[in-house]
């Protein structure tokens, strides 16, 4: 039992120094510190067309289950609509660090 005890007490103290929000990180700059938040992209997928903001210059790279490139369009707008004209069925979709896998049916 006391070895519970001191377990949980040391995790919630560890668990105290992380920071709530991952995306907010330090930079520091000739000496002074400031807080940048880290914009990442979203992609939302309805039917056979993909929503992606906050990406301007970055490219959408779709993938196969199996691994295989399918096709990469490059992002010109901080708001872009793409029809993908695929077969139905799983594929992966990356831009920057965001990855989805979505179902087109």
């Amino acid at each position: 039992m006391r070895k519970k005890l001191i377990l949980l007490s040391v995790s919630t103290i560890l668990m105290m120094g992380i920071p709530a929000n991952a995306a907010m990180y330090m930079v520091s700059e000739m000496g002074v510190a400031e807080q940048v938040e880290e914009h990442q992209p979203t992609i939302a997928v309805e039917d056979n067309t993909v929503s992606i903001t906050g990406a301007n210059g970055l490219t959408l790279e779709i993938v196969s289950l199996t691994g295989r490139a399918v096709a990469r369009y490059k992002i010109d707008s901080p708001a872009q609509r793409i029809e993908l004209n695929l077969p139905k069925g799983c594929y992966i979709l990356k831009v920057g660090k965001v990855v989805r896998k979505v179902t087109l049916r």
